[in-house]
């Protein structure tokens, strides 16, 4: 891996958590995720399922994790399995986890080879009345794909039908939700490569450069700093482009007097980063475009205030849609008219800002968090309010990661990147 160890304690304590809140005799697995091939011999790059490297740190593939607290044997407690490495494996593909090295990366001491798998579960089988699956429920999930993990529940569940069955996705959604401070030191390490990536794109940027030689800076920057890569496909938006939410082609030249979105952000140690920033292509904004830029930064400026303990998630986009309102009638976007005969469902500041405001972030860019229970300390999430006026080429999106305290302001995790007019204009001059 590219990134630095992680100390174990991590994951003993994110084990301790999860175990704390399963049903009395109960285990419960998690499968890492498969290589996806794309045609002939060719596959696309591993990525760890989130889960199993949360509650274990083991960053490859073919491995198992088994939890079962209360088993008679203190030996099965807590197992991993992995495959088995060979001199053969290290020379075609790298040296996989020995069992030492397992241990010294997730804390389990019980670590087998995934040959001896099948014979532990039917032993471990006969021991327990519940078993926690482990399946996909995230609100934006939409997968098309078996994974490794539905094809292990569906021949478990037909291997052992007469097992209860319970979920694992209730417990993890909170457990993930609120970030250790192991957690947040790797999310802001991440949202430091991002800024140097985002100074030295702010060097370069001019007109006639295109889109995907600004996206070629930034992944150049973040590996060259221990980055796993992108945290999500970037975008990188120049002019009409930026009013389109999830513009990828990154394409396109960038012409003097138009604006960059740049939605972008760096993993590392498959934690992520979620930045927004929008620059002038000719290093300097103009009136209008300052107006709109300032006016979408004090909405984000207000909006990271009211991340505190107890706010609800739905109740914190209302208040966000005032502010979002008020700055639109300013810039003469919208009127008192406008709003006064507005849909309550879709209301007027929606032509504009079609978007939501902020989203859980973690190990995934958009993480796990129940939206329907009030904000922790200790969760993190972007504040990340945008102005789209496709009749004028402009779209504004400006975005930071702030952690939720106990007390007082959220910490902005990205406040050294720079984000004023004042800013961007001094670095790129």
């Amino acid at each position: 891996m590219k990134y630095l160890p992680i100390d174990k304690n991590l994951f003993i304590k994110n084990r301790t958590k999860f175990v704390s809140k399963m049903k009395a005799n109960s285990l419960a697995i998690f499968n890492s995720n498969d290589i996806y091939p794309v045609s002939a011999d060719s596959t696309l790059p591993f990525a760890q399922h989130r889960d199993i490297f949360y509650l274990s740190g083991v960053d490859q593939e073919e491995s198992i994790l088994v939890l079962f607290p209360d088993a008679p044997k203190e030996e099965y407690k807590e197992m991993l399995f992995l495959k088995e490495t060979n001199e053969h494996i290290a020379i075609w593909e790298g040296e996989k986890l020995t069992k030492e090295a397992a241990f010294t990366t997730s804390g389990i001491q019980s670590v087998f080879w995934l040959q001896d798998f099948e014979k532990v579960l039917f032993e471990i089988m006969t021991q327990t009345e519940n078993v926690y699956i482990n399946t996909n429920e995230h609100y934006r999930a939409n997968v098309e794909t078996e994974t490794r993990e539905a094809r292990f529940i569906k021949d478990l569940q037909k291997k052992y039908p007469a097992h209860t069955y319970l979920r694992s996705q209730p417990i993890l959604q909170r457990i993930r939700s609120i970030k250790e401070p192991e957690e947040i030191a790797l999310i802001k390490k991440a949202c430091a490569i991002t800024e140097i990536g985002f100074r030295k794109v702010l060097s370069v940027i001019k007109p006639n450069i295109t889109e995907y030689e600004i996206e070629a800076e930034y992944i150049y920057e973040f590996i060259k700093n221990r980055a796993t890569g992108f945290a999500y496909t970037p975008i990188v938006a120049s002019g009409y482009n930026a009013c389109v939410l999830h513009y990828i082609e990154n394409n396109q030249v960038c012409k003097d007097g138009d604006i960059i979105l740049m939605d972008v952000g760096a993993a590392y140690a498959n934690y992520s980063s979620d930045m927004t920033r929008c620059v002038p292509v000719s290093g300097k904004f103009t009136e209008r475009q300052k107006a709109v830029y300032n006016a979408v930064l004090r909405v984000k400026n207000a909006a990271a205030k009211m991340l505190v303990p107890g706010t609800i998630w739905a109740d914190y986009h209302v208040e966000v849609g005032k502010l979002m309102t008020k700055e639109l009638i300013e810039l003469g976007l919208l009127t008192e008219q406008d709003v006064k005969n507005e849909n309550p469902k879709y209301p007027a500041y929606k032509k504009y800002f079609m978007h939501g405001t902020s989203h859980h972030m973690g190990l995934d860019t958009h993480d796990y968090g129940i939206l329907t229970e009030p904000m922790q300390a200790g969760m993190v999430f972007t504040v990340e309010p945008g102005i789209y006026i496709p009749e004028e080429n402009l779209g504004i999106r400006i975005e930071d990661d702030y952690v939720i305290q106990e007390n007082g302001e959220p910490i902005n995790l990205m406040a050294n990147i720079p984000i004023t007019v004042a800013e961007i204009e001094a670095l790129m001059a």
